[in-house]
């Protein structure tokens, strides 16, 4: 039975990642390229102006903010997408009638938006490197933070593609809350930098305890207590993966 299991997950997970890998000017090089316009506009033309920031140079304190919203980005995008197709293409009924849990099929699309994130997480540091010499306080937080925050837009992109009735849905939820809320999670500023009420409704965004954590692994300066931030991360992930669990395996939105 785990051979069974262990195979179709392996399979799923394949697929996947063969999927953005064969696309890879789609899905691969327009983060970078964004990214790059990021780092030479905000951190080379305005950065100047700006100055230091919390003790670094404006273009090392937001490397690893836009190192996370490119993480974001892809991994959300690349499992919302590819399981509308699939629901689309009626192929996800093969996958519901399949003699596999729910939870190899959940993770079969996670592996994939993990494994695109991390490869233009790592497209975008090299890229970073002709900016900024790299420095890293804890890699274990960094992985940590990239894996944790990885798996969260990736279970959400799943969320999307269950609900989504067409491929305009796939684009509403990044569009229109996803980009604002990234934008304004700290990726250009620090949060001690705004007012005590502002600094209050910032902390209400998710994504500033997910930059923070992440920033702080790279420079060692956070707006947000490390531990804090890990136990959003942990949240987030339980309830969005129970959510997605109970969706797929009771059918909503799934079964015609």
């Amino acid at each position: 039975m785990f051979n069974l299991y262990y195979t179709a997950l392996k399979s799923l997970a394949v697929k996947e990642t063969n999927r953005y890998l064969r696309i890879w000017v789609q899905t691969l090089v327009p983060p970078v390229i964004t990214t790059s316009l990021y780092f030479v506009i905000f951190g080379n033309l305005i950065g100047e102006r700006i100055g230091q920031m919390e003790g670094f140079s404006y273009m090392e304190f937001i490397v690893p903010g836009l190192i996370m919203m490119s993480v974001i980005t892809s991994s959300y995008s690349n499992v919302s997408s590819s399981f509308f197709s699939q629901k689309f293409q009626k192929n996800i009924e093969e996958l519901l009638i399949a003699p596999v849990p729910t939870h190899i099929i959940m993770w079969g699309f996670v592996i994939g938006g993990i494994g695109r994130s991390i490869l233009v997480g790592t497209l975008v540091t090299i890229i970073s490197l002709f900016f900024v010499p790299l420095q890293a306080y804890s890699w274990f937080i960094i992985i940590v933070t990239l894996l944790m925050t990885s798996i969260v837009f990736s279970l959400a992109g799943l969320l999307n593609g269950i609900f989504a009735q067409s491929f305009d849905d796939v684009s509403i939820v990044p569009t229109f809350v996803l980009q604002p809320l990234t934008y304004l999670g700290g990726v250009f500023y620090a949060i001690s930098m705004l007012p005590p009420f502002w600094q209050g409704v910032s902390r209400v965004n998710p994504i500033v305890y997910m930059i923070s954590g992440f920033r702080y692994g790279f420079l060692g300066i956070i707006d947000v207590p490390i531990l804090l931030s890990m136990g959003i991360l942990i949240l987030f992930i339980g309830v969005l993966y129970a959510i997605d669990w109970y969706l797929i395996e009771t059918g909503r939105g799934l079964r015609s």
